[in-house]
């Protein structure tokens, strides 16, 4: 769906199969791309962009309320909980979490589109009030970073997908232009990111590697990350905001 001359894609995480059916069908009729998961492991591995999130607190595995806190911790994206839980107390929580709505089961597609348009109006508003669209997006050399959709984009337009470790291990150069880094900076910034227990200077060493390759060469063959021998790296290239 196109609001503001943007379109917003819709990830939509529920665990019965004929009502994620149905959203599904009558969502993509509203005009929004949506891609829908069973279980919040799919919706993980799949790593998908989105720009708002329909979510159901009691998913096998890993619940919607679990899920919420992780996507908080790094994101503000939208989030709209629709649950069979309906006490107050239920909705209070899923508010404090970080939800930016609660809908409950049987679910009126007509009202969740409502409140998806809702929601997707308030969240442009206050971006743009608050000056966070500009904070959130990075610009050097032709590409664009996405903080807020954690979203890379080449020159030429395409997404390059990331891993979260490259892409906040890209976030801490960016925020450092033109200054050596050192490999302890880089790893303690990244640390939580790592994957596994491998979190010595030689797991920095194989992010920057991919993401050398990822972002590629500018200038005829300049590195947009420079080595300096025994200390750590550079970023080269030139940061707007």
């Amino acid at each position: 769906m196109q609001l503001n001359d943007r379109i917003y894609r819709i990830a939509l995480i529920e665990d019965d199969g004929p009502l994620r059916t149905l959203l599904v069908r009558q969502i993509k009729q509203s005009g929004f791309p949506i891609r829908a998961y069973a279980t919040a492991a799919e919706f993980k591995a799949a790593d998908d962009p989105y720009d708002l999130v329909i979510l159901d607190i009691m998913l096998p595995g890993t619940s919607g309320l679990d899920l919420c806190r992780t996507l908080r911790q790094t994101s503000e994206v939208p989030i709209i909980f629709i649950s069979a839980r309906s006490s107050p107390t239920d909705r209070i929580v899923g508010l404090e979490l970080g939800a930016d709505d609660y809908l409950v089961k049987p679910i009126d597609p007509a009202e969740l589109i409502a409140r998806i348009r809702s929601v997707l109006r308030r969240s442009e508003r206050e971006g743009v009030g608050s000056g966070g669209d500009r904070e959130n997006v990075v610009r050097f050399d032709g590409w664009t970073m996405d903080r807020r959709r954690r979203e890379l984009t080449a020159p030429e337009g395409g997404r390059v997908s990331v891993s979260d470790a490259e892409f906040d291990l890209l976030g801490v150069m960016l925020d450092m232009p033109q200054r050596v880094i050192g490999r302890e900076t880089l790893l303690e910034k990244s640390r939580d990111r790592l994957p596994g227990s491998d979190t010595g200077d030689r797991s920095i060493d194989v992010l920057v590697s991919r993401l050398r390759r990822k972002l590629g060469v500018v200038d005829g063959g300049r590195d947009l990350i420079r080595t300096v021998r025994g200390v750590g790296y550079v970023f080269t290239g030139q940061v707007e905001r």
